[in-house]
């Protein structure tokens, strides 16, 4: 009974992560922290970092642009006396032509929300067409659906790539003007190379953490190289460097163009579905 109430405690936790346009970030590998004020994603912090990884953009609906494939992360940390802390991980995702998502993952794999090593698979389905959202429990054959919260505009495969934009120096919450140019960020184009067997373009950003930020004696640099692929619409390879942390890449693998089965974004007969309560005035759309 208490294995059962946790499962549950972590789905509904989980699945909060994975809104569309939530704090996992959906469809992003990670970045940087604003202006070097925390301590970044690293080994420790693996657990949020895949919680939020989605076949897509924050808050997009991408369509005639699908796929399957392994998304891979695999950390290094090197300690002082010369040890070393690797971790890897994957989950599975899909991305079908109408623009829905299916994720399966290990428990194993929310650090921070599940640190029992025997805790089972679970899915999270994306359906911006019937409007929900589900986090399944295979083993239980349970689902919880929420409402689907659409941010943004839908996209379409043919349209570009969206513009990186440049952090504010302000931090968050500072007003909605323009965002000024960061002279702690930097970043530079890398070219195009075919990862994958789809063209991705690169770039490599420099984040400097001035001396004192944060009680450091000398600046710190974090760089982070991403390979972006208009043609998928999504990140295919990032790789992060950070002395604090150590190195992040994260990868997709085994990708396949072809469009899912519809049967991956169907909750199945046999499950009992409940309804996780949304914000006022925000139920599933019909």
């Amino acid at each position: 009974m208490f294995r059962s109430a946790l499962l549950c405690l972590l789905l509904a936790a989980a699945a909060a992560f994975a809104q569309p346009g939530g704090r996992g970030g959906a469809g992003r590998f990670g970045g940087p922290p604003p202006d070097g004020r925390g301590p970044g994603p690293g080994p420790g912090m693996m657990g949020a970092r895949i919680l939020g990884v989605e076949a897509g953009m924050p808050g997009r609906v991408v369509k005639n642009a699908p796929y399957s494939a392994d998304v891979v992360t695999e950390t290094t940390q090197a300690l002082p006396d010369g040890n070393r802390i690797r971790q890897s991980s994957t989950v599975r995702v899909y991305r079908d032509s109408e623009g829905r998502t299916r994720r399966e993952q290990s428990l194993r794999t929310l650090n921070g929300l599940a640190p029992n090593a025997n805790l089972p698979e679970v899915v999270f389905i994306n359906d911006p067409v019937a409007g929900a959202n589900y986090a399944l429990n295979p083993t239980e054959k349970t689902a919880s659906r929420s409402a689907w919260m659409l941010r943004g505009r839908q996209e379409n495969s043919a349209q570009p790539a969206p513009q990186p934009r440049t952090q504010n120096p302000g931090g968050p919450g500072r007003g909605f003007g323009p965002r000024r140019a960061n002279d702690n960020v930097k970043t530079e184009s890398l070219g195009k190379q075919t990862i994958e067997g789809v063209v991705a373009e690169g770039t490599r950003t420099t984040m400097t953490i001035p001396a004192g930020r944060i009680g450091n004696e000398q600046p710190i640099q974090v760089v982070t190289e991403t390979w972006y692929s208009s043609e998928l619409q999504t990140v295919v390879l990032q790789k992060r460097a950070d002395p604090r942390n150590g190195e992040t890449v994260t990868r997709l693998a085994n990708v396949t163009r072809a469009d899912p089965s519809r049967t991956l974004f169907e909750v199945p007969a046999e499950y009992k579905i409940s309804d996780t309560p949304g914000r006022p005035g925000r139920g599933l759309q019909r």
